[in-house]
């Protein structure tokens, strides 16, 4: 490896699934004659209250840390991760990478009305507190994100790992094949999806009565007779997603698909996908579902696509001071 400073790849305790995939890849991807990545020894102590406390089982002295743990509900995860940034930090390592696969708080990212908080800056804050080097994450909400931080950002994306399948998909509909938006905020990423697989678009124009509740979708563009598949970032109840499939249906689409990257899948999202018209549905593992009964019950339509490999790549790559961009192309 290039770096004069070891790696160490440590992982909290909501992610260590992921990152246990992570190093794996990662020792299938370095080269033959540099020694063995591990993931590495990180204890969390619980304390009857309710607090925990992280420790390193090792020593990570001059080390480039790189702590693998997704913020999704609850907060503990996200405060796990902070500690856990501080300890490394206290332990005198030289530089420590938080890797978020999921970042969450990512859609308070403006005040859409007045009185709100912006939860994604006060995130991003409380990650610069913590003493962290950088930020690894995948498919923020929006690109603008990155500004909120005052360290280097490597913003990762699905798209290649989900291309693949697409591209299947393409090969069986032909003409028919189409890609949507759920939403007017998603245009950009279905246009990119569309540009490079060669294919039409439909964007679903969505209006809300409140919060997590659609009252209105619209299609717009050509459905009847179309093979479509939704691209979106996050799966949150699921409202948006199960309302565009059955609307697109109403209209004549011939089958309903979806994409997204992060399956937050919150109260009942699962049985509405089990319910709704979508034939399948394709999402990472950037948050486990293994982790949740619920969510394990329902993944008959539901397909995890693992970004293990794209981690590992990554990392490696950012360890080593090589250009990420080439792997990202859309």
């Amino acid at each position: 490896m290039l770096n004069e400073h070891r790696l160490e790849i440590f992982a909290c305790d909501s992610s260590r699934e992921f990152a246990e995939k992570v190093v794996a890849e990662m020792n299938l991807l370095k080269a033959p004659e540099d020694p063995e990545i591990r993931l590495g020894d990180l204890e969390i102590t619980h304390f009857s209250d309710g607090e925990f406390q992280p420790s390193f089982m090792e020593s990570v002295r001059g080390a480039s840390c790189y702590i693998i743990q997704s913020t999704f509900p609850p907060t503990d995860n996200l405060m796990e991760l902070l500690l856990t940034i501080d300890a490394a930090k206290r332990a005198s390592a030289y530089n420590v990478i938080a890797v978020i696969p999921y970042f969450g708080w990512a859609r308070q990212d403006r005040k859409d009305k007045p009185r709100v908080s912006i939860g994604a800056k006060l995130v991003a804050n409380l990650l610069k507190a913590s003493g962290v080097d950088g930020l690894m994450s995948c498919d923020l909400h929006a690109d603008q994100i990155q500004g909120f931080f005052d360290f280097p950002v490597n913003h990762l994306y699905a798209n290649m790992d989900f291309l693949g399948t697409m591209t299947s998909l393409k090969r069986k509909f032909k003409d028919t094949f189409t890609i949507a938006a759920p939403d007017m905020g998603g245009a950009k990423r279905a246009n990119s999806y569309a540009k490079h697989l060669h294919c039409p678009v439909v964007i679903c124009y969505k209006t809300r009565s409140r919060a997590n509740v659609v009252e209105r979708i619209q299609p717009i563009g050509e459905v009847e007779g179309r093979d479509i598949v939704i691209v979106d970032d996050i799966i949150d109840t699921a409202g948006t997603l199960t309302e565009a499939a059955n609307e697109l249906m109403k209209r004549g689409a011939s089958s309903v698909r979806a994409f997204a990257t992060h399956a937050v899948l919150s109260g009942d999202a699962c049985r509405k996908i089990d319910e709704s018209a979508l034939t399948e549905v394709y999402v990472t593992d950037t948050i486990p579902l293994s982790q949740d009964p619920e969510k394990v019950k329902y993944q008959g339509k539901i397909k995890v696509v693992s970004l293990a490999k794209t981690f590992a790549r990554m990392i490696l790559k950012v360890y080593n001071y090589q250009a990420i961009s080439p792997d990202f192309i859309m």
